[in-house]
């Protein structure tokens, strides 16, 4: 975890941005030794969105079957995606 204080956003711009870029992790900026704001790199914040749909639709599968709606094997899903592509496997 990298902390720095909020200054440093104004006054070293560029470290901040070269820490989050290296690091590919959020940076964290106090004000008066309190948490304030986060900072990340567009490529890592991206990445993150990425995983959190796939967990999500992970949870709304497993919610979906515990509710107890249909499931399909992974043969029953590619004849589904293939016809909805208009595509014959």
């Amino acid at each position: 975890m990298i902390i720095m204080a909020s200054a440093d956003i104004r006054q070293n711009y560029n470290n901040v941005v070269e820490k989050c870029k290296e690091s590919g992790q959020p940076v964290y900026l106090t004000k008066n030794g309190q948490g304030e704001l986060v900072v990340m790199d567009i490529g890592s914040f991206e990445k993150k969105e990425q995983e959190l749909r796939a967990q999500q639709a992970v949870l709304e599968s497993i919610a979906a079957r515990m509710a107890g709606e249909k499931d399909y094997s992974l043969e029953e899903s590619k004849k589904i995606i293939y016809k909805m592509i208009g595509t014959k496997k």
